[in-house]
């Protein structure tokens, strides 16, 4: 006799204690079903959201996307393959860049999407899974929003697209759009009370109830709330994306752990915002009526954001992008994810069977301020102070490339040198990540 399992992710629970008949064909097929339709949903779920400038406390709008996925390898990429050049975050193997899972082009428009999960269900279109290579597109030719609702027009159905696009402008447009195969439904961030639009794994247009994403999407509707008068990208970067609040609970596990209040090492992670599914963060910081176009800041965790250094690029600066968030062919990497996957190795050590289940916490945040994310956000209050002083100057006075890639090379000395020489005594990591790349 097989028991079936309880299966729990984000809300869709399946649970059956009686005893099965193996020989019960058709309830071994709808296990099996739902278990790979399951497994699909794992792959690709993300926290987002769109901000409108009359949220964000300097005026400028912002996207924000917490990216899981099952290509744990990331990189930032530049490209001049289209009638605009822009910034994209694109997994590392992805070799000649026909994906773009977030980024920002010349004009100042810029785009990330979360995926849905309750939309084209009984649809038998054999395309499917086309967001990358749709917002590749958006951003080698639009310049508004507009722009990006007459490619969406004018796109052949059914487009082979399931998700929620967000999207901002240089002329103040914020705005979420949620597409299936056949249509599309505009959430513009500047006519919500609240100024800012969220969304994980299920449409609002879709099937009510269907999806993923629940619990995450009211841990996030919580925290944007209690931080609306500190709507910027240090706040979002890292208080959303490093949240530890679990809204079934009611707990504040980072506030549990750093007072020393806690039973066991571990907490099941799976629920969180940042999980061990988690791959990356982008969020692109637009720029205010009047600023140079090219000159949204793109804010990136291009690893794992919990052990991951959160660094500023720009369009303007070229193709001469930080060495830590580039390619690099002996990693077959960039070195900043190789850095922070080493250490995402101590967050989950368990690497047997369901250990990816659980977080080791204390390797993250403890009550002697020794842990990972805890040195992280030490360095990176740096990184977000010298950034907001250079914008305060090249937003009146545009920089030139190498004002922009003099701080590039900055940001490369002392991130490797945070993960190499300051912290690489109590770094387990392999011997390749412990020595700065030539």
């Amino acid at each position: 006799m097989l028991c079936q399992a309880a299966f729990s992710y984000e809300n869709t629970y399946i649970c059956n204690h009686k005893p099965m008949d193996l020989h019960d064909m058709n309830a071994t097929k709808i296990i099996l079903t739902l278990s790979l339709l399951m497994l699909t949903a794992t792959a690709r779920p993300c926290t987002t959201a769109v901000i409108s400038g009359k949220a964000t406390t300097d005026g400028r709008p912002m996207i924000w996307k917490l990216r899981d996925s099952d290509t744990f390898d990331n990189c930032m990429r530049y490209f001049a393959d289209g009638r605009l050049a822009y910034l994209g975050l694109v997994d590392s193997n992805d070799f000649k860049g026909e994906n773009v899972w977030g980024g920002t082009n010349e004009a100042g428009f810029a785009i990330m999407n979360s995926a849905s999960f309750n939309v084209n269900e009984n649809d038998t279109a054999s395309l499917k899974d086309q967001e990358g290579h749709f917002m590749k597109q958006a951003l080698q030719t639009c310049t508004s929003l507009q722009d990006f609702e007459n490619l969406l027009r004018s796109r052949p159905r059914p487009m082979g697209l399931a998700a929620h696009f967000g999207v901002i402008d240089a002329r103040g447009g914020a705005a979420f759009y949620e597409v299936n195969n056949y249509g599309w439904t505009k959430f513009d961030a500047n006519e919500t009370a609240e100024g800012y639009v969220l969304r994980t794994n299920y449409s609002q247009t879709g099937t009510p109830d269907v999806g993923y994403g629940f619990i995450r999407r009211q841990t996030a509707e919580k925290i944007f709330a209690e931080n609306r008068q500190q709507l910027n990208p240090q706040t979002v970067l890292q208080r959303f994306s490093r949240c530890f609040f679990h809204p079934v609970f009611g707990v504040d596990f980072r506030e549990r752990y750093e007072s020393g209040r806690y039973e066991s090492p571990f907490i099941s992670s799976d629920d969180f915002i940042t999980r061990q599914g988690s791959s990356s963060t982008i969020a692109v910081q637009g720029v205010r009526p009047g600023e140079p176009a090219d000159m949204n800041t793109v804010w990136v965790q291009v690893g794992f954001p919990e052990t991951c250094i959160t660094l500023p690029l720009w369009v303007r600066g070229g193709d001469a992008i930080p060495r830590v968030l580039r390619y690099d062919e002996t990693l077959k990497n960039s070195p900043l994810n190789d850095y922070a996957k080493a250490w995402k190795n101590r967050a989950y050590p368990i690497g047997r069977s369901d250990g990816y289940h659980y977080l080791k916490m204390v390797e993250l945040v403890n009550s002697d301020h020794t842990g990972i994310l805890q040195h992280i956000e030490q360095a990176e209050a740096s990184v977000f102070r010298e950034t907001a002083d250079h914008l305060s100057r090249w937003m009146k006075k545009p920089p030139s490339p190498r004002d922009i890639t003099d701080f590039y090379q900055s940001l490369d000395d002392r991130v490797i040198r945070f993960y190499t020489v300051d912290h690489a005594a109590d770094n387990h990591c392999q011997a390749h990540c412990l020595l700065p790349f030539p």
